[in-house]
This record gives C-alpha cells, sequence and structure tokens, in this order.
C-alpha cells in the first residue's frame, strides 16, 4: 500500500518505520521545519508543509494513497487532515489519532474518519482485559459506532473447551476473526478446536455484543 502520514513527531515517524518494515511506500508530511528531518526515516517519501491546506495535499499527490494516517499531536488538525483526505481526494481509508478522549466525538465518519485511535481509550482496554477473563472488552470502535472490535478470553472452565469454531453459537453480525494463543495469531477456521485461555477477537456491532458473551461462556 501507499500510506501518508500527516505529522512527523515521534508518533509519525514510529509508524512510518513499522510500515516500511512490513513492505509499504510511506510519505510523511510536516509543516514545522524543526520535526523535518528526513534521515530519520530514510524509506520514506518526506514533504515540508500544511497538511491542512489543499495545496500541499494536492502537491503531494496525496490522491493516490491509498490510506491517509492524520497522527499529529493536534486534534483540530487531526480532524481536518481527514475531512480533506475523505472529501477532496477521496482517499479510501482514513485513521486519525486522538489526543484528548474528551475530542473523541468529533473523530466519526461525518469528518472524514473511518478509524479513530485514542491512545488512553487503548490502553484502557489493555489493562481491562488483563484482569477480566471472562468479560468482554471494547478494544476500538470503527465507523462511527458501527461496528467494534472487541476481545473476550475464554476462562479455564470453558465449556467450549476442545469444540472446533463451527459450534460457536454467534449472532448474524458478529464475526470472530482471530484467535490469540499463546505466541500464535490463528485465523480461525470452522474446524479449528478451541482452549481455554484463547483470546477471541470479534467485529460486532454493540448490540449483539451480550449476545456474543452469551454463547461464548454458556456454550
Amino acid at each position: 500500500m501507499r500510506v501518508a502520514i500527516a505529522g512527523a513527531g515521534a508518533v509519525g515517524r514510529s509508524i512510518a518505520a513499522e510500515l516500511i518494515d512490513g513492505g509499504h511506500q510511506v510519505m510523511l508530511i510536516e509543516r514545522q521545519a524543526h520535526q523535518f528531518e528526513p534521515e530519520t526515516v530514510e524509506q520514506a517519501d518526506w514533504v515540508l508543509g500544511d497538511a491542512c491546506e489543499v495545496s500541499t495535499l494536492e502537491e503531494s499527490g496525496i490522491e493516490r494513497c491509498d490510506v491517509v494516517i492524520a497522527a499529529t499531536g493536534d486534534d483540530k488538525v487531526n480532524v481536518v487532515v481527514s475531512l480533506l483526505a475523505k472529501t477532496e481526494f477521496a482517499v479510501r481509508r482514513v485513521v486519525a489519532r486522538v489526543n484528548n478522549p474528551a475530542n473523541e466525538w468529533l473523530f466519526t465518519e461525518a469528518w472524514g474518519v473511518d478509524v479513530a485511535v485514542s491512545t488512553p481509550r487503548i490502553l484502557a482496554a489493555m489493562v481491562e482485559e488483563a484482569v477480566s477473563v471472562g468479560d468482554l472488552v471494547r478494544l476500538m470502535t470503527f465507523r462511527h459506532g458501527q461496528a467494534n472490535l472487541v476481545e473476550l478470553t475464554l476462562p479455564d472452565e470453558t465449556p467450549l473447551a476442545g469444540r472446533p469454531v463451527r459450534e460457536i453459537a454467534l449472532p448474524r453480525d458478529a464475526a470472530l476473526v482471530t484467535i490469540l494463543r499463546g505466541e500464535r495469531v490463528i485465523v480461525p477456521q470452522p474446524e479449528d478446536p478451541l482452549e481455554a485461555g484463547d483470546e477471541l477477537l470479534f467485529v460486532a456491532p454493540a448490540e449483539v455484543e451480550p449476545d456474543i458473551r452469551k454463547a461464548l461462556l454458556e456454550g
């Protein structure tokens, strides 16, 4: 993929390095001269300019990008970049960093955001997940709240132990996307057996989350 990142601070550079290691093409857009340091991520294309300006985005060729990541430390900037990327340049996927949780309500599809990433929320979810085996934990919200990424760890006494994935009586709109087992990441197949301690990740709307929990804990 070709990915544009608005904001070349520590967060933007770290994301760029990870994506480059994954074989993607990355462009970093930075408006502050003191943070314009191409030598820090040499494999990326660097653009010195304001990502909130349509002219900067045009000159950078952002319309050729598959994904735009608004990763600055300013929520107002991230919202504007997201809106421009989606509405003016029809970028297929827009991901935005939320710095202040009080601003999360702004980061919606109406403002061009497909995925909003709030570090405080994710950290809180990770802590909750670590201490709540058997409870359904919401990790991330997609598409203006239309779907969530949720996790549940099967307890030691789970009635599903040894039973195949196909026997989970999931509600219609829920999808099991990954099983984490120790250090393994398993793409679930219908005949794969479940084990106590498995971390199951689902994408589902909020209204069916209680049904997921019931299906997993009651078997």
